[in-house]
């Protein structure tokens, strides 16, 4: 399934309309990067599929910080 491990967005669902206005059904995926980030407590690397707004979440707390306000089950980590 499409989830952020950080942020716990999914995808959501909304409708693609034609210059008739028909609407048919569609998905918006969050926008997922599989990404490997370096765990200074734990020394060694540990792959996360995260949402862009999730690695900024990084970026921004820490790492540790960030897996332990995630959103998302805490399955992987």
């Amino acid at each position: 399934m499409k989830v952020c491990e950080i942020t716990g967005k999914v995808a959501i669902v909304g409708n693609n309309v034609s210059h008739s206005n028909v609407k048919t059904k569609r998905k918006f995926s969050p926008n997922l990067k599989t990404k490997r980030f370096w765990s200074e407590e734990e020394g060694r690397w540990i792959t996360l599929k995260v949402s862009t707004s999730g690695i900024k979440t990084i970026n921004k707390k820490g790492l540790a910080a960030a897996l332990k306000d995630a959103a998302a089950p805490k399955k992987i980590y």
